[in-house]
């Protein structure tokens, strides 16, 4: 009995484990799916039940300090480092988040979206842009500390 009793805590264990390194809320390194070169780092986070990301490092070389240049409104010349780029998406129970918000400041535009883990590889984030019916899908790389 003592074994089994033991047996059932490691796989508690291990699944307690395994269900959090697949967790959404993380850092990630944005890859351009052009160029393949990394972008910057994202920090994915909840706050009231919904998603919500912050541009908290800027990867490409000489773009360190990039401002927003091409926005409107209260975005127009700001600092792209801070930016938060996704906002209020919702967990459609699935593992995948909708939302309306995903802001590419190079471009000044805001895009629906879907995001989700690569079922294949939980370090592996795919963030899908809508504009209409026309999509484009990145793949997001779990930063590792």
């Amino acid at each position: 009995m003592k074994h089994h009793k033991l047996l059932l805590f490691f796989i508690g264990l291990f699944l307690i484990n395994f269900s959090y390194g697949q967790s959404i809320f993380d850092e990630w390194k944005t890859i351009d799916d052009r160029t393949g070169k990394p972008k910057g780092v994202i920090k994915i986070y909840k706050k009231d039940g919904q998603m919500y990301g912050d541009i908290v490092k800027v990867l490409e070389e000489g773009k360190e300090n990039f401002k927003c240049t091409k926005c409107e409104g209260d975005l127009k010349d700001a600092p792209v480092l801070g930016m938060t780029i996704i906002k209020g998406a919702e967990d459609d129970g699935d593992g995948e988040w909708k939302g309306k918000y995903l802001f590419d400041p190079e471009q000044a535009m805001t895009f629906r979206c879907k995001i989700w883990l690569n079922p294949d590889n939980p370090d592996e984030l795919k963030v899908r842009g809508y504009l209409a019916f026309i999509y484009r899908t990145q793949t997001w790389i779990r930063v590792k500390d």
